[in-house]
């Protein structure tokens, strides 16, 4: 659902839904404008949101037996997914606002011949993007080299190295290597190798036929897709047809070895430190002191997160034909440039990993690729820009308010907890104490010297924006970490938090209905962006979260006993989710989106709670009525309201096997079901579906 921002270990950042950014940014003060940043003639006129609106409610249906379809279900059938997404719902609408607002900033940079700073990176980058002609007339030419490189391979030893010189350029296959917080002193920046290689969505789909065979239906699919990718690219018929079979021999090696999404989630699956002499005696085909060596780095040692994996990869350098390697390097190298390419090479890019996978049935318009080229290469350089004319500074002020109204909350249910022992309840509001919300936009900007960028070349735009990115991430290896910076560009919808550094974190461009709104009333803002802080903040003590101390260490601050308690609770929530049916009868996976289902009990829980002081300080009542509802039922509403999606079939499939968050329809009902509250705001009685027994009732947080 969201990338990592340039590298995180996989599931640390638990983000609230979709759309993350990649690569980030940084200058003086972000409430200075800075006069490189040139503001466009006329504004544009932004699409809508997905504001709660009384005309949507289906009052055919009854709010006791499912809230989604009350709310979301009159808007969910006039508002299909569009040919040219795989979702469509409030985040996507919000993400339309955001790529208008990015498509005039960066048409208005590209513009102007004379652009510096920021405004000249994101110019460079639109005006190259968005020449078609000049992108289809080079080809493959742009990344010639690098196939040439790969022809050349002889030896598993050349292998490695390619690998390494890859890596120092900000590209790199087989896994993942990037700077996070050491788990065992959150203080410092260590490097993490981390488990990657595979280009289907996850192990399953090498190794199990699916239902109904359609994980076989799709290996095949994306065997095509490999042969056709090299013809494009000037291999003969049958050596492309031999190649990718090679290619997905290959990855589903790779896949054994690999661990599931589930797994991963654990973070004693993320995190493996071994000195560098060690590394090198378990990893004899491919030297890691070499590998740090060639990626500008000294240390004396570095988390290789999941050994196994990392063993095996170490024995298809010696196992592998390179005649294997160099079909597996070929086309990685050859699909993850394709975006940036020749249309030849991007569309039949998307007709698999788009149409065929996941169910898209046209690819963007140009434009909005560009942008996602501009959002992974330059994002926070364009973000610097988005909040000067998008932002409004009272948003900023209103957000702090709510979020220490969200901590009052949180911080008054912690203390009341009666299945804690005052010694687990002592750390957990230490942790409450050092939560650190970031809100908007960073306070201070990354610096962009010495990236040269031109309007010349897209590709090469690309590949020195990557390299300029990697050099940074490796920059911070052995330095304290930087708490100033961020892990989303502002127009990024979306949220997140970080356990490493206790942070929750808000973009400006989630500020907007029917998160949040200055104008609304207080139950649709704390149903809404009020949810959301306290989600965020729940992640703290979720499953994951809550094996993180106040300091951001990787910790255990519980007694026994409340850990066992904890950890009955939360067996409930993952059988309630496991319970819940989607398309083709497919479950939803409790474990996999339980640290999220914890967040979601949890963070309406605190809003809800937030809501009855709001309204007691404002001297209103929550039985006060606006358009015919009260309060407490608005709030209900507009918390389903920000679940409302509809999903692609094949898209939902994918994520019911990958996405740690549940469905959304699921995620409007999970949480109101469990909470007496929401009974009571709408005369709900026993017997009703949103009514949970007792005995199945969830209370963690």
């Amino acid at each position: 659902m969201s990338h990592a921002p340039a590298f995180k270990p996989q599931a640390l950042i638990l983000s609230l839904a979709v759309a993350a950014a990649l690569a980030g940014c940084q200058k003086p003060d972000a409430a200075a404008p800075a006069a490189d940043a040139a503001k466009p003639a006329v504004a544009p006129q932004l699409p809508p949101t997905a504001a709660f609106a009384l005309a949507d409610l289906d009052t055919s249906k009854n709010a006791c037996d499912d809230l989604s379809g009350f709310v979301n279900g009159k808007w969910l059938a006039a508002h299909p997914v569009p040919a040219d997404r795989t979702t469509w719902g409030s985040f996507e609408m919000l993400d339309e606002r955001s790529e208008a607002a990015s498509r005039h900033i960066a048409e208005t940079a590209a513009a102007d011949a004379q652009a510096a700073g920021v405004a000249k990176l994101v110019g460079d980058f639109y005006a190259t993007g968005m020449d078609a002609a000049a992108v289809n007339a080079a080809g493959l030419k742009p990344i010639q080299p690098i196939l040439e490189r790969i022809d050349a391979l002889k030896t598993p030893a050349d292998v490695a190295r390619y690998l390494r010189e890859e890596f120092a350029a900000g590209r790199g296959e087989v896994f993942s290597f990037g700077a996070e917080a050491d788990f065992k002193d959150s203080s410092q920046v260590i490097g993490y190798a981390f488990q990657d290689g595979l280009s289907l969505p996850e192990r399953a789909y090498y190794l199990e036929d699916g239902q109904d065979g359609n994980y076989k239906t799709i290996r095949e699919a994306y065997v095509a897709h490999v042969a056709r990718q090299l013809r494009n690219a000037g291999v003969a018929e049958a050596d492309a047809a031999r190649q990718a079979a090679d290619v997905l021999a290959f990855e589903t090696r790779l896949a054994k070895a690999s661990l599931s999404p589930i797994d991963l989630r654990n973070p004693e699956n993320q995190y493996h430190f071994v000195t560098l002499a060690d590394a090198d005696k378990a990893s004899p085909n491919f030297p890691w002191s070499q590998f740090m060596q060639a990626n500008g780095l000294q240390v004396e040692g570095f988390s290789l997160s999941q050994p196994q994996f990392f063993a095996e990869f170490d024995r298809m350098l010696a196992e592998v034909p390179v005649a294997q390697w160099q079909a597996y390097l070929r086309i990685h190298a050859i699909d993850g440039m394709a975006p940036y390419l020749a249309d030849t090479f991007a569309d039949e890019r998307f007709d698999f990993f788009g149409k065929t996978l996941r169910g898209q049935q046209e690819q963007k318009p140009r434009w909005k690729r560009v942008l996602d080229s501009v959002e992974g290469s330059v994002g926070e350089a364009l973000g610097q820009i988005y909040v000067q004319q998008y932002f409004p500074a009272e948003s900023k002020a209103a957000m702090e308010k709510l979020v220490d109204n969200l901590r009052v909350a949180l911080k008054l249910r912690l203390q009341q907890l009666d299945w804690m022992s005052e010694d687990t309840k002592a750390k957990a509001v230490a942790k409450w104490d050092s939560f650190m919300p970031k809100i908007g936009y960073p306070d201070k900007w990354r610096s962009w010297d010495g990236l040269a960028t031109s309007r010349t070349g897209y590709v090469d735009n690309v590949l020195a924006a990557a390299k300029f990115n990697h050099d940074w991430r490796m920059g911070k290896i052995g330095k304290p970490v930087d708490r100033t910076e961020w892990g989303m560009t502002p127009q990024t919808v979306n949220a997140y938090y970080n356990p490493l550094q206790n942070e929750i974190v808000f973009p400006a461009a989630i500020l907007q209905p029917p998160f949040f709104d200055p104008k609304a009333d207080p139950a649709l803002n704390y149903g809404g962006i009020g949810a959301v802080i306290g989600h965020e903040m729940l992640h703290g003590y979720d499953d994951q979260g809550s094996q993180f101390d106040a300091s951001g260490n990787f910790a255990n601050w519980w007694q026994d006993a409340d850990r066992k308690g904890f950890e009955a609770r939360t067996k409930k929530l993952v059988q309630q989710f496991d319970d819940y049916v989607s398309i083709d009868g497919i479950h939803v996976k409790g474990q996999l989106t339980l640290g999220e289902n914890i967040a979601d009990l949890g963070g309406l829980t605190v809003a809800y709670d937030a809501l009855q002081k709001a309204l007691a300080d404002a001297g209103m009542s929550p039985q006060e009525k606006t358009d015919g509802y009260t309060q407490d039922q608005r709030f209900f509403i507009n918390w389903a309201t920000v679940w409302r999606r509809n999903f692609k079939p094949e898209e939902l499939k994918v994520r019911l096997n990958t996405d740690p968050h549940a469905p959304a329809d699921f995620r409007a009902i999970g949480a109101p079901s469990n909470m007496p509250a929401f009974a009571a705001a709408f005369q709900c009685k026993a017997g009703d579906a949103m009514v949970r027994p007792d005995d199945k009732r969830v209370v963690i947080w």
